[in-house]
């Protein structure tokens, strides 16, 4: 029984400069041997299992790498040595390329010359034979026009330009799955270990008090059966009346059953797609990590940032590098029509912004803009993922580029309003609506009122007639809001408040 982990195939990428992690299993005892332009380095079968490093290599391709152990060997044609990010999170990081604003039209004219690879993480929800052979059937992809349909659309526009400023290939890990909590994405200790996040364990545990993992997965079949029924007659709806919204679907044929019995085989469980998914593809060498999630927390949004930087370190951990670097997508503004502004999402945002200011290494692309009113799943990923990689670019890349818009630094009082600075305001700012807009001013009561703003060079001047003296200031600080104040670098001002809520 000698195997390479899945991740490993003809086409792969290999991470530049770093030392790469190979792995797999086999029988107790056995050599295992790798080879790659005249690298090489060996390792025994330990409990069944086998892991290696090859010396870093410097950016080429196309190489040949030989995995051998006895007198079987995997051959692996087409290997190239670029940079190689994983794209995480929910259903923003997985809408697909062929989904897209203008998706279809890239597709058809594209090929492997842009230098994009991609290897899709095996999508299941328990480790089981099913799950296995799923896996072993798995590889890296090149770009085409086919195969690249079902690629992550966010990570392929952050791709593409990293690859085209480069001159190098990328290679893209995708290990995401829409509707997903941060908690689906640790391991139990991460979570449980933390008061503040305590209770997704005690909620899951709740949940399955008493249930054999018989009775859960039967419970969790029969949802399953349940919800391609419901989507069936949904369906009928639809054709009758194209426009229905979800409360008259809901109406004619009841209550959607998502997301169904949160047990030992329902994906948004937490830990679960830790186990099924990431560490799958874990420790694959890497340059970084690429992270688009938060909707699905935002019923618990205080505990997120907790949740959030506790995932950060368990990654860096699992990795092996504790400066690994991870690139936050900050939420951009959505509201459904029929929802209230619970300002859940301004507090995930704040969450985001915080975890980029304390958490080394970390980056952050602002996309307030990006988002679509009533439409959780905007579709213009080609801002989102280009701002991705203006953020590893200057970061982590050390390019001269303007990767960020204007971000909160602090107040003044001044002339019976508040003066503010930024980081990142050089050259002051652009306005992109009629009037500026999404400023508020509060007293010590904490009741903010609609503020007036004015540019001042590199500041700006806020003031209200109905906030006498002035104590805090917010800007944009509501779920769904067309942003007005943006930086010349064309980003736009990261949304903040100085009142802890």
């Amino acid at each position: 029984m000698f195997r390479v982990a899945s991740v490993f195939s003809s086409n792969m990428v290999l991470q530049k400069g770093k030392n790469i992690a190979v792995w797999g299993e086999g029988d107790d005892g056995a050599k295992v041997t790798a080879d790659i332009n005249g690298a090489s380095a060996e390792a025994y079968v330990r409990g069944g299992k086998w892991q290696l490093t090859l010396p870093p290599m410097e950016y080429g391709g196309p190489y040949e790498m030989t995995v051998s152990c006895g007198g079987e060997e995997k051959k692996f044609t087409n290997v190239m040595v670029g940079e190689v990010w994983l794209c995480g999170g929910q259903s923003n990081m997985e809408l697909e390329l062929q989904n897209c604003k203008g998706g279809g039209e890239i597709l058809k004219s594209l090929t492997p010359d842009c230098n994009v690879r991609f290897y899709y993480t095996n999508k299941r929800s328990m480790i089981d034979d099913e799950m296995l052979e799923a896996e072993r059937n798995s590889c890296w992809a090149e770009a085409g026009s086919e195969s690249s349909r079902a690629w992550s659309a966010v990570g392929f526009f952050f791709a593409r330009k990293l690859a085209r400023e480069l001159g190098v290939t990328v290679g893209l890990i995708g290990c995401n799955w829409g509707g997903t909590s941060a908690s689906a994405w640790m391991d139990r200790a991460s979570i449980e270990n933390c008061k503040e996040t305590l209770s997704y364990i005690e909620d899951y545990d709740k949940g399955i008090e008493g249930k054999s993992t018989e009775q859960q997965i039967a419970e969790y079949d029969a949802y399953r059966r349940e919800m391609d029924d419901w989507n069936e007659r949904a369906q009928v709806v639809y054709k009758d009346d194209p426009h229905a919204d979800w409360d008259k679907v809901q109406k004619v044929i009841g209550p959607n059953p998502y997301p169904g019995p949160i047990n030992c085989k329902n994906e948004y469980r937490p830990c679960g797609l830790y186990e099924t998914m990431l560490m799958r593809v874990c420790p694959y060498t890497i340059k970084g990590f690429l992270y688009y999630q938060g909707e699905s927390d935002d019923h618990k949004p205080n505990s997120y940032y907790k949740l959030f930087s506790n995932l950060i370190a368990l990654w860096r951990e699992r990795w092996g590098d504790d400066e690994l670097p991870f690139i936050i997508t900050q939420l951009p503004m959505f509201r459904y029509a029929h929802d209230e502004d619970f300002k859940h999402w301004c507090v995930i945002r704040e969450a985001q912004m915080r975890a980029y200011k304390t958490i080394k290494n970390t980056g952050i692309a602002v996309i307030t803009d990006c988002g679509e009113f009533d439409n959780i799943h905007p579709v213009d990923k080609v801002p989102v993922g280009e701002r991705l990689c203006l953020q590893a670019e200057k970061l982590f890349y050390g390019m001269d580029v303007a990767a960020f818009g204007p971000i909160f630094r602090d107040a003044v009082r001044k002339d019976g309003g508040l003066e503010l600075s930024f980081d990142h305001a050089e050259g002051g700012f652009e306005i992109k609506t009629e009037s500026i807009e999404g400023f508020e001013l509060a007293g010590e009561d904490g009741i903010f009122k609609p503020a007036e703003a004015k540019i001042i060079g590199e500041r700006i001047f806020v003031s209200s007639s109905e906030v006498e003296k002035p104590e805090y200031v917010r800007y944009d600080w509501s779920n769904y809001i067309i942003p007005s104040v943006y930086g010349r670098s064309g980003i736009p001002m990261a949304p903040f408040r100085t009142d802890k809520g």
